[in-house]
């Protein structure tokens, strides 16, 4: 009776796995015309990137600057010892019917530490070869994942700060 049970178990174990596959993200995509990654401004173009890179710098975000209408801004977070995250803003500014809009996206990156061992080895000619237990433990930062910030509430918080700078 066990031989039986072991090809049921990985046939179910199959199937689980085959109905948990994640849909493809492109079939959840909304194109919403109400985004909370655009705000419009009653000021010029320029005014309104400078505001925006105002509104960075204020909390602490690295600003480049790779085009006259585009600006990126990173901030660094290490919530413990193993762990890092980089969150990475970048702004798109555009004129629009009497002021200007800015459009923000923002990538949130998780690192960890990784820690990998290697060991060295000895081969001598006629007598083989042995591995030694020693050697040096190497620690890597890995990214663990990547996401954009969908969370309305940042975008909210972040535009009422670019705001307050355009006044």
């Amino acid at each position: 009776m066990l031989p039986f049970r072991l090809p049921i178990a990985l046939l179910s174990a199959l199937i689980v796995t085959a109905c948990t596959t994640p849909q493809p993200v492109h079939l959840v995509e909304r194109f919403d015309p109400q985004s909370p990654y655009q705000h419009f401004f009653r000021t010029t173009k320029d005014a309104s990137c400078d505001a925006g890179r105002r509104a960075l710098l204020s909390q602490g975000y690295v600003v480049e600057r790779p085009t006259p209408d585009v600006l990126q801004g990173t901030k660094f977070f290490q919530p413990d010892p193993d762990h890092s995250t980089t969150l990475q803003v970048s702004l798109v500014c555009t004129t629009s019917g009497g002021g200007a809009v800015i459009y923000a996206n923002a990538r949130e990156l998780r690192f960890a530490l990784k820690a990998g061992g290697s060991s060295a080895g000895l081969s001598v000619a006629g007598l083989g070869s042995i591995s030694l237990p020693w050697g040096a433990a190497n620690e890597n930062l890995i990214k663990i994942g990547e996401a954009t910030v969908t969370d309305t509430n940042f975008y909210q918080r972040f535009f009422s700060l670019v705001d307050i700078e355009v006044e």
